[in-house]
């Protein structure tokens, strides 16, 4: 889609910012380099070319909706001395295209507070979201936002029908943009409602993800220029992020314009004050990316008037006598369907067991086949595979959500499973990308870790006195099937005998953080390294040989001797 800029800046400052994005562009994509709907890179990979139905592939977080082609103005803002009578902060003056509504700003700094703290690598600065709310928005229409961020009435894209736009069908019944046949961008940074379902975010804090809600939006949008470990203060990455949001080099340039001018200095003006840009890039001069809808016109009814006759009131004018209809054209052929629109259903693709060690990657893969009402496999289809669940257990990469193109089979097979710490069940869902189909749900579970074989690090006698303390510490070695076995959890427990492990009532004891008499430790954990060293170890006045027994996750025990005896004359 060409993009149409509403105004031509001249001077050096436009030309060196293209040139700078475009090089840094460049140089940031090799030959035969492509994308995914998520933003990965894979060279030499066969991707769609871009067929809508695919569920907007290359579209990135807006399908590649139209969006504000205006460009700041020459004169940039200049920062004032002067303060805030409301906040006491200084701000700046300058243009008006300068001055960002205030609950808008607030979100930007929000979202960009809230990813310094979750993504401190990612640098990303507000200046950019605004730049992007500026070009997507026009910073939800000036800021016509109520108190909590929502905007007053849904800022909806056109329809991505093809029709000059992406070819997108529904994927979310109309829930999001009140469309059930076509999906639109949705909200202050036009979010598709297929990247918003897994995007989405609860930046307000009222427990809701609203593609409607600024505070929502900035922070899904942040959290999406941050994906894949990027470092925005790296130019070629904050340009592939920037593409990443609407893949194009003028999307690009016009984003990066306004984030060089936000940088300069901008001012807080009241909500529903901003500045409205007026030039969009779907070639329809003052078009916006939130299009009124036409009133239908009405047809006449017998007995009205007729063309070229007089209506009541016109003061004797009359329409123009219509011409008669051209020759009829011969119908359009039938546009074929996509391999999207051919699917019927997902089935299993021999997906093997889902289990792995806490920390550990997965044995097997989660596979799934898209197929035809008669079971014929469907290939170039998106399956989106997503994790869900309480779990930290993400995809090769560190993602939660994962888009593959099937093959020539209809196959599509998900990223290998990494395991995180937390232990338990997880689902992986499998759905297609651009239809309303039932998904699979696949069964993950991650295990603790174990340890098989415990060993002391010392061979060294345990002795004590009646009433003193041990002079060396009980330290293990674990390992499992002959490697180390690091964050194993045991416990510890001065048991009565071989035969009995019970706590013992006497012999030795370990102290608590009050110095009180404990003879059981919980919640132990192996290091890194597989080490285990246990707090220091004290007698009572009982004499004889006593035992230690420490169990660890897997089945792992070892019972350690411990001798308490007077102190020879």
């Amino acid at each position: 889609m060409a993009a149409h800029f509403g105004r031509l800046r001249k001077g050096a400052t436009t030309t060196a910012v293209a040139a700078v994005a475009v090089a840094a562009l460049s140089a940031s994509q090799a030959p035969g380099v492509t994308t995914d709907d998520l933003g990965r890179q894979a060279a030499g990979a066969a991707q769609p070319s871009g067929d809508a139905n695919t569920g907007g592939a290359g579209g990135g977080a807006t399908g590649d909706s139209p969006y504000y082609t205006d460009l700041p103005p020459l004169k940039s803002p200049n920062p004032s001395p002067s303060a805030s009578p409301a906040t006491g902060t200084p701000v700046s003056v300058g243009e008006a295209e300068a001055g960002i509504p205030a609950t808008v700003l607030d979100a930007y700094k929000k979202a960009e507070a809230e990813l310094r703290a979750s993504k401190p690598g990612c640098n990303l600065p507000w200046q950019l979201l605004a730049a992007i709310g500026k070009v997507e928005s026009g910073q939800a229409r000036g800021g016509r936002v109520d108190a909590s961020g929502t905007t007053y009435s849904p800022i909806l894209g056109p329809k991505l029908d093809g029709n000059g736009f992406a070819l997108i069908a529904d994927t979310d019944n109309g829930a999001y943009d009140g469309d059930p046949a076509y999906d639109r961008a949705v909200g202050p940074m036009q979010f598709i409602p297929s990247t918003w379902e897994w995007a989405g975010r609860d930046g307000n804090g009222d427990g809701k993800k609203d593609p409607n809600n600024v505070y929502d939006a900035a922070l899904a949008a942040g959290h999406y220029l941050c994906r894949f470990d990027r470092d925005l203060s790296v130019q070629s990455q904050m340009n592939a992020a920037i593409l990443n949001y609407n893949n194009s080099t003028a999307y690009l340039n016009t984003v990066l314009s306004w984030l060089e001018y936000y940088r300069k200095g901008t001012h807080e003006v009241p909500d529903g004050t901003g500045t409205l840009p007026s030039n969009s890039s779907n070639s329809h001069p003052g078009a916006s990316p939130s299009p009124s809808t036409p009133a239908p016109s009405t047809p006449s009814t017998p007995g009205t008037s007729k063309p070229g006759t007089p209506k009541p009131g016109s003061g004797g004018s009359t329409s123009p006598t219509p011409k008669p209809p051209a020759p009829s054209s011969p119908a359009p052929s039938p546009t074929p369907p996509t391999p999207t629109q051919t699917v019927d259903h997902l089935e299993d693709a021999n997906t093997g067991k889902l289990t792995a060690t806490a920390g550990s990657a997965f044995g097997a893969k989660v596979a799934v086949r898209a197929e035809s009402k008669a079971s014929k496999g469907v290939a170039k289809v998106r399956v989106r595979f997503t994790i869900i669940g309480d779990t930290d257990a993400t995809f090769t990469g560190g993602e939660s959500v994962a888009t593959v193109v099937t093959g020539s089979t209809g196959t599509a097979t998900a990223p290998a499973l990494v395991a995180g710490e937390k232990t338990g069940d997880f689902t992986v869902r499998a759905t297609v990308v651009g239809r309303v189909l039932g998904g699979l749900d696949y069964t993950a579970t991650v295990t603790p870790r174990q340890a098989d074989t415990l060993t002391r690090t010392s061979d060294t006698a345990l002795t004590c006195v009646p009433g003193g303390e041990f002079a060396d510490q009980v330290e293990l070695k674990a390992t499992y099937k002959g490697a180390v076995a690091g964050k194993v959890a045991a416990t510890a427990t001065l048991i009565k005998s071989a035969d009995d492990a019970t706590e013992n009532d006497k012999g030795p004891y370990f102290k608590d953080a009050d110095g009180k008499t404990i003879r059981t430790l919980t919640d132990l954990t192996t290091d890194a390294d597989g080490v285990l060293k246990l707090p220091k170890l004290y007698a009572d006045d009982a004499t004889g040989t006593f035992l230690l027994r420490v169990n660890t996750t897997g089945g792992a025990v070892l019972t350690v001797e411990l001798k308490v005896a007077a102190a020879a004359s």
